[in-house]
């Protein structure tokens, strides 16, 4: 029998900043509907799939809970069979964690999202509705639309007009993009958190334009009656180099402000030998930059996505984060949101550098199938089944 630890350790544990991976063992269906705030998701049957990225550091506590399905205390035997020697299984689970006072949550991503809400309601963020912005298009203001979504969401559906500038490249493109400060840029993504986050970015920058997020995105315009544009391919421009050097010291400026932390190559080579401490590398440019070279051991986790979706990429609350790119940018932009969602991130000065990259994208490691009692199923016994 595995062990079991209670809601208000693992509530102590979260609040006091301590490593700990909480791990949700039911499909995302059932997670999405309610869950703890900083739970992730990891069914059952996709451990050996998405464990091991998730959750690299085998000695650090983890707790898995289920509510009531019986998922739990298999889901923490095949991770103690995977090499992981900090395993508990939740005391009453998520059933036990809501008796014991521990809020749940719905949605999926519910960390950013609740981020991008709090970010919009203490800022003021400012935001235009569907209908404002199609009046706009209509009259052939001078606007721009910056489509903050991954480029394969925005291909498949688009504000007509829209530039696919995905959430980090927004501050490191837009002065090419807007060269007159009398431009209105407008974000969108498909609903709020990237469009929220990214017109705030700009904001934070000190961009001169007048900037606004497209109230609740591709849903809101879709909402009004409007029509959506498909199989779109614009995409920004490449930066040059003037408007590098303005985002580069904006950003710089701005994760200064948020407390990002700096770290040199001397400094990551210590903290990558550390047992002791998770550590997540990511180099947060465009997928293409990041296939054509990147550091041994980072991974690709474009700025805005990481932002978005945080717990797609990070399963250990408290874990070290570092953060790179090729001039700082992107990684500085990215890093001020995750410091101000309570990470501790630092980006690599000097970024990616040009020796001893790697091509390509590597494969995600993935955990050996343990043996289980399911019975395998041929023509041969079928039938006795």
């Amino acid at each position: 029998m595995t062990a079991t630890v209670t809601t208000d350790q693992v509530r102590s544990d979260l609040i006091e900043g301590r490593e700990i991976a909480l791990l949700d063992a039911r499909e995302e269906g059932p997670f999405s509907l309610a869950h703890p705030l900083f739970a992730v998701s990891i069914p059952l049957g996709r451990i050996e799939i998405k464990v091991l990225e998730l959750v690299p550091r085998l000695t650090v506590p983890v707790v898995v809970y289920d509510d009531g399905e019986g998922l739990a205390e298999p889901a923490a035997e095949r991770l103690i069979g995977l090499g992981y020697t900090d395993v508990s299984v939740l005391e009453g689970g998520l059933s036990g964690w809501k008796a014991a006072g521990g809020e749940v949550y719905r949605d999926v991503n519910v960390p950013s999202k609740a981020f991008g809400e709090l970010v919009k309601t203490h800022r003021h963020t400012p935001s235009l509705p569907a209908a404002e912005v199609k009046a706009l298009i209509d009259a052939k203001a001078d606007i721009v639309i910056l489509d903050a979504r991954r480029f394969e969401e925005y291909r498949t559906m688009s504000i007509p007009g829209g530039i696919s500038v995905p959430g980090a490249e927004l501050v490191y493109r837009v002065g090419d993009i807007a060269p007159s400060p009398d431009t209105l840029v407008i974000v969108n993504c498909a609903g709020r958190t990237r469009s929220i986050i990214g017109t705030q970015s700009l904001v934070n920058a000190g961009i001169p334009n007048r900037v606004a997020a497209l109230r609740n995105g591709t849903i809101g315009w879709t909402i009004a009656g409007l029509t959506l544009d498909g199989a779109q391919t614009r995409r920004f421009p490449p930066v040059s180099s003037e408007a590098k050097a303005r985002a580069r010291a904006a950003a710089r400026d701005v994760a200064d402000r948020a407390g990002v932390g700096r770290i040199d190559r001397a400094k990551l080579d210590a903290w990558t030998r550390d047992e002791g401490r998770t550590l997540f590398l990511f180099d947060v440019r465009n997928p293409e930059e990041y296939e054509a070279g990147h550091l041994p051991g980072f991974r690709a986790a474009p700025g805005g996505q990481l932002v978005q979706a945080t717990d797609d990429y990070v399963g250990v609350r408290g874990a070290r984060l570092v953060l790179a790119d090729d001039d700082g940018v992107r990684a500085d932009m990215t890093a001020s949101w995750l410091a101000q969602m309570g990470w501790d991130v630092h980006v690599l000065e000097g970024g990616i550098g040009d020796q001893g990259l790697e091509t390509g994208r590597p494969e995600k490691p993935v955990a050996p199938l343990l043996e289980t009692s399911a019975r395998i199923v041929t023509p041969r016994n079928f039938a006795n089944c």
